[in-house]
């Protein structure tokens, strides 16, 4: 049986999440925001988490935003930042990770940490990530850690994993990346499939040998990628990195390996990807309407109010959004929260950059 070394919590800190554009920007991506309960930033929330269940916690993040990672977790060092030239894709972002931390830590698990999710239950959710350690490390098998959907969601990716746990697992069957409205109806009728929290684990030459079968081109770069940062070349390895194809982790490896298992595990989890998934998390008064800050709301029902510095009265309102920020307002039917990102792109093709 392998023994566990050291585990290594690895915090992915990605984009800026335009879904809930205005709040998120390019200088405020969704992880330093206040989304976390007792409004601590989600980094924070995450970084105490992942620090309960590692002996070691590393932030994978960009390198344009090593001064706001910073800011909320100023115990990070430099050797503790895993920092990609540019945004790549999970793929290469975890390749990076995990090809630096093999020069460090040959022999460690890794966990993989999203820092954009709201959790509560912490205990049953670091039992579940234990548990996937302990796995990854026992049978040699990449892990991941899987919830049983509570409603059809299109905006995330799905396992199925049928039977029954052993040892606290089960064998993946099928890895399936975001599906249509009628599929993922099939799959939450079905009771055997489980969503996809980009929750892994896996001894890190495990990682790097599957990324070696199925995704050649993305390890082949990433190596000179670290070989042009060992030679002290920063500006070559950013070069190469930009050149690397985007592709995420779950298409590039996890939907093709055949060494995938899922600890079952249950707990309040939620990947705010648009204002109406985090407006589920704020409590409706008896009309309906969620409201965080500010707000006057008259002959209004099923709406979100997310207040800045003003007061924001709506009347006549049914299942409305409303974002308030200091030099933006959104306001999108609840229906299409998912669209929100349209307006980003109508920003970037008007050059607004002030507003992104």
């Amino acid at each position: 049986m392998a023994s566990v070394t050291k585990t290594i919590a690895v915090i992915p800190a990605g984009g800026a999440g335009t879904r809930l554009w205005p709040r998120s920007r390019a200088s405020r991506p969704k992880h330093v925001l206040p989304l976390a309960e007792h409004r601590r930033p989600l980094l924070r929330a995450t970084y105490d988490r992942a620090v309960s269940v590692a002996d070691e916690v590393y932030v994978l993040t960009e390198v344009r935003q090593r001064e706001l990672i910073g800011g909320v977790l100023p115990e990070v060092d430099e050797a503790h930042l895993i920092l990609e030239p540019s945004a790549r894709g999970t793929a290469n972002a975890y390749g990076l990770a995990t090809l630096a931390l093999l020069e460090r830590h040959p022999d460690a698990v890794m966990v993989a940490l999203p820092a954009d999710h709201v959790v509560r239950g912490t205990a049953a959710a670091a039992r579940a990530v234990k548990t996937a350690v302990e796995a990854a490390a026992r049978t040699s098998r990449l892990v991941t850690v899987g919830l049983k959907p509570t409603f059809p969601s299109t905006g995330l990716g799905y396992i199925h994993a049928p039977g029954r746990p052993s040892r606290g697992m089960l064998r993946v069957r099928r890895f399936i990346e975001k599906p249509n409205a009628a599929a993922a109806r099939r799959y939450v009728r079905a009771g055997e499939y489980y969503w996809n929290l980009a929750w892994f684990s896996w001894r890190l030459n495990v990682f790097i040998e599957e990324l070696g079968r199925h995704a050649p081109r993305h390890l082949a770069g990433l190596r000179k990628v670290i070989a042009a940062r060992q030679a002290g070349d920063e500006a070559a390895a950013a070069g190469l990195y930009a050149r690397l194809p985007i592709e995420v982790v779950d298409r590039a490896v996890m939907e093709k390996t055949d060494r995938l298992f899922l600890v079952p595990a249950a707990f309040d989890w939620a990947d705010i990807g648009n204002w109406a998934e985090l407006g589920a998390l704020v409590h409706a008064d008896a009309h309906g309407n969620s409201v965080e800050g500010e707000a006057v709301l008259v002959d209004t029902t099923g709406s979100l109010v997310f207040g800045d510095r003003r007061l924001v009265a709506a009347i006549g309102l049914e299942d409305m959004i409303i974002v308030d920020s200091e030099d933006a307002l959104l306001v999108v039917p609840r229906s299409r929260a998912q669209d929100v990102r349209r307006v980003v792109d109508a920003l970037k093709r008007a050059r607004k950059t002030r507003y992104l």
